[in-house]
């Protein structure tokens, strides 16, 4: 979807300050400090305007590392939680990435300065569609957004390098591991509704699939089919 992003935001990421640099710098730092050692995975998210994806009301915790609310009712992950996900993935310039619930952006865009190719799946138009218009002004060319139930309808470039789903499942889907090449690896919160979750990173070699307990989150369950109206 062509053009530039509503008003405020678009003139917040154009306009560079430098308060934005020292902000993205001082949360790059914090990162480090708690254990995100990835030199890529930090140049990444150094190199991405977390306050581009959040609405003006919550720009000045930006570069907090806390979990905030975005449009749609869905939520975009604390900064430490991309990093740590992102660090996990072991991303490099020949993958293609998929990723489940595209939310705000903020985590392709992130991904799209490590991987050959990201493509972002979420069940709302309003929120890809703003994560399109997003990209395009951050000149992002190799990340795709498109409408799709990431359940079922998520086949595009597959088999995929690497896949990412940002919302909780009681079980990884067949479909899911299928499309991981050998050698490939998958992260998803598993588990139920309103408690924590175990971030379990797949791991699929020729004969086996592997899983790793990364952390615990808490987050929102994964939807199937598409939303109608947003």
């Amino acid at each position: 979807m062509a053009g530039q992003l509503p008003g405020k935001e678009n003139r917040t990421m154009a306009s560079a300050l430098p308060d934005e640099a020292e902000a993205r710098a001082a949360l790059v730092l914090a990162l480090r400090q708690r254990g995100v050692g990835a030199r890529n995975v930090l140049a990444a998210i150094e190199r991405v305007p977390r306050r581009l994806f959040l609405s003006a009301r919550h720009h000045s915790l930006a570069y907090e590392d806390a979990m905030l609310p975005i449009e749609c009712g869905q939520i975009v992950s604390a900064p430490s939680i991309v990093a740590f996900t992102v660090q996990a993935l072991a991303i490099d310039s020949s993958h293609v990435v998929l990723e489940i619930g595209t939310g705000s952006g903020y985590q392709a865009a992130v991904m799209s300065h490590l991987a050959a190719q990201v493509e972002t799946l979420d069940r709302f138009a309003t929120l890809t569609d703003l994560a399109t218009r997003r990209f395009e002004a951050l000149k992002l060319t190799n990340v795709k957004a498109r409408q799709a139930d990431g359940l079922s309808e998520f086949r595009q470039k597959g088999p995929y390098d690497r896949i990412v789903v940002n919302a909780a499942v009681e079980e990884v889907p067949d479909p899911w591991l299928q499309q991981l090449k050998p050698g490939g690896i998958l992260i998803a919160p598993v588990g139920q509704a309103k408690k924590a979750q175990p971030l379990i990173k797949f791991q699929k070699t020729e004969s086996v699939v592997t899983a790793e307990t990364l952390m615990m989150v808490r987050t929102v369950m994964l939807q199937p089919g598409i939303a109608k109206k947003l």
